[in-house]
């Protein structure tokens, strides 16, 4: 079923939705949450959106029979987690084809993607600062690259200043963005400028994206998210995957309190989050971000500060 152009901002979560059917399921079921959270505030009224929403609605109710064994259905911080790691998986591989100057159509689909998913995240509540800044750099560099590669010219790899923020409103309320055939082919969109919009002499400065912490590296995971059937041309080496155990931090060797450390609440919901993000982490074979997570946990609880 087609989706109304009124609902025009989902049809690319939706897509991302259909693209993860069979991929990840999980993936699937909360992007479809997210459009219907979303469509129900943009237009529930007329006709052709309420019998939309309605189908959509059915689909998540099958969804959640379906999957209820599932503990990123059943529990929502563990759905947080999977949906928050597998975007910045796709993120992170994106960044590494970019740093290595390496522009093809499924890195650009990979930043995209990501950017959809951590719109996908505000389902468990407000995105974090961080996020919010991947989110806006993914779909810019998308959008940058896209052109770049339109109009023959040569991106600049890595993080740089953004020109403007007029691509805000091409992606988020007029729902645009690259356009995906089912093999995963790039369509040029007519909303797309030509290059980054120069800022005019009243204009805010451009944010700087160069703060952003991604260390340079091999950031590809052992199963890319971004499955699509890679571009012709020269193909893409794979990224080999770094196997050296991260070093664990030697004050957390000795997990006992430290005097009377008094534990809120807060703070053990706070444990409990870096473990499942530990968790879900290794479902990726992320071992760094699994041990990063840990040790966040163990401070915390041994010391009740982060």
């Amino acid at each position: 079923m087609a989706v109304p152009s009124q609902l025009k901002a989902i049809q690319h979560h939706i897509r991302t939705a259909q693209e993860h059917e069979k991929r990840d399921p999980v993936v699937a079921y909360y992007c479809r949450l997210y459009a219907m959270q979303t469509g129900m505030k943009l237009d529930s009224k007329t006709p052709e959106c309420r019998k939309f929403l309605m189908k959509l609605m059915d689909q998540l109710e099958m969804m959640k029979k379906e999957l209820s064994d599932n503990e990123s259905i059943s529990q929502e911080l563990v759905g947080n987690a999977h949906i928050e790691n597998y975007a910045l998986k796709m993120f992170l591989y994106a960044d590494n084809e970019d740093r290595s100057g390496r522009f093809h159509k499924n890195m650009i689909k990979s930043f995209y993607t990501a950017s959809l998913l951590l719109d996908v995240l505000s389902v468990f509540g407000e995105l974090s600062e961080e996020n919010i800044q991947h989110r806006k750099y993914a779909r810019w560099k998308a959008t940058y690259i896209h052109n770049c590669l339109k109009n023959g010219e040569a991106p600049q790899a890595g993080p740089i200043g953004m020109e403007g923020e007029a691509y805000d409103d091409e992606f988020g309320a007029e729902g645009g963005g690259p356009s995906l055939d089912p093999q995963g082919s790039l369509q040029p969109q007519p909303s797309f400028r030509s290059g980054p919009a120069e800022p005019g002499p009243t204009s805010m400065p451009p944010p700087n994206y160069n703060n952003i912490q991604i260390p340079p590296g091999s950031h590809a995971p052992a199963n890319t998210p971004a499955d699509v059937p890679r571009p012709t041309g020269e193909p893409v080496k794979p990224v080999p995957v770094p196997r050296t155990m991260p070093a664990v931090d030697p004050s957390l060797i000795n997990t006992n309190q430290e005097g009377d450390v008094r534990l809120t609440a807060e703070d053990f919901t706070r444990a409990q989050k870096y473990c499942k993000y530990a968790g879900s982490a290794l479902q990726y074979e992320d071992v760094s971000t699994a041990v990063q997570n840990l040790q966040k946990a163990l401070k915390l609880l041994t010391t009740g500060k982060e």
